[in-house]
């Protein structure tokens, strides 16, 4: 049996082969690494050569993995990240505070807090271009796991696995609903004994503002809503003009209540939140530089927190 020749193998082939696992096919893949799908197919085929081993069945209609190439696919990504942090520490050790951060942000953290961060990261760091992306969580730990993603504001409540993270501030939750609500017509702090025989109105499945709001809605008598929103302005109009109650996140007031069409409770303390959190992969080269970015962002996150309590 011949030994495998690992050393022939290039990180340009490895990363061809996770792009035809991640796409699907060959001729996607060869789209999205800018190359000919012959090219890229020689390239593949040469790898499993070397590597001794088919990690694509291939017919006419499809292309799937086999058992091994499942197992190669994942070292192969492992390995390409770590590529990556070779060359990023590198250019850290260069200058830390300079390139571009790639930077994910929740849905339910971006519009709110973005507008109030860029300046002073922009301030702190003149030589670090940010580029933002938007996604829920599930897919902003696997991108910062597959190293597409640097770091991502997040709430620590959420699965987030064994991300590293520096917290930048608990978001508190508050109570809203029209004004004339029994539930929020009172002037004292609420409970959630208070949503006792209400209607909540939460977002879809897939947000984990919704995961940490169905904690509070547990230890009360409550009846879910059959609408899911999407997002929380849906959620803040949805509400506004019905009979529902919802939870809602300190950090979304300024934005989504700026016309008073809601009244909003506080809770008493404890009282539920959540703890917002700049998270990386875990043995990040850039851990030094993230550490810093998350420092600067701290006082406007609690700036910002102060000004809508």
């Amino acid at each position: 049996m011949s030994v495998p020749d690992i050393s022939a193998t290039t990180l340009r082939q490895l990363q061809y082969i996770v792009e035809v696992a991640r796409l699907g096919g060959f001729r996607r893949a060869a789209q999205a690494c800018h190359v000919s799908q012959p090219a890229l197919s020689a390239q593949v085929a040469a790898a499993e050569r070397q590597l001794g081993v088919q990690i694509f069945e291939r017919d006419r209609r499809s292309v799937r993995l086999s058992p091994s190439g499942e197992q190669l696919v994942e070292q192969a990504q492992r390995v390409l990240v770590a590529a990556a942090d070779l060359r990023e520490l590198a250019r850290q050790l260069a200058d830390p505070f300079s390139g571009r951060l790639r930077l994910g942000v929740i849905p339910t953290i971006g519009p709110y807090l973005l507008p109030e961060i860029t300046p002073p990261l922009a301030q702190a760091f003149p030589k670090l271009t940010l580029t933002w992306s938007e996604a829920r969580t599930e897919h902003l730990v696997q991108a910062l796991r597959a190293g597409s993603l640097d770091a991502a504001l997040l709430a620590v409540e959420a699965d987030i696995g064994d991300l590293e993270y520096a917290p930048l501030g608990r978001d508190p939750f508050v109570l809203a609903a029209a004004p004339g609500h029994p539930a929020v017509r009172a002037r004292g702090l609420a409970t959630a004994e208070v949503l006792n025989g209400t209607s909540v109105l939460l977002l879809d499945d897939g947000h984990c503002f919704r995961e940490q709001a169905l904690q509070v809605c547990a230890q009360a008598r409550v009846d879910e809503h059959s609408f899911r929103a999407t997002s929380l302005a849906t959620l803040v109009q949805m509400v506004s003009t019905g009979t529902a109650v919802t939870l809602l996140p300190t950090i979304a007031l300024t934005v989504e209540n700026r016309r008073s069409q809601l009244r909003v409770r506080k809770f008493a303390a404890p009282g539920p939140g959540r703890t917002l959190a700049l998270a990386w992969r875990r043995g990040a080269a850039m851990a030094q530089t993230l550490r810093a970015v998350a420092d600067a962002i701290r006082p406007a996150v609690g700036q910002h927190l102060q000004s809508v309590r």
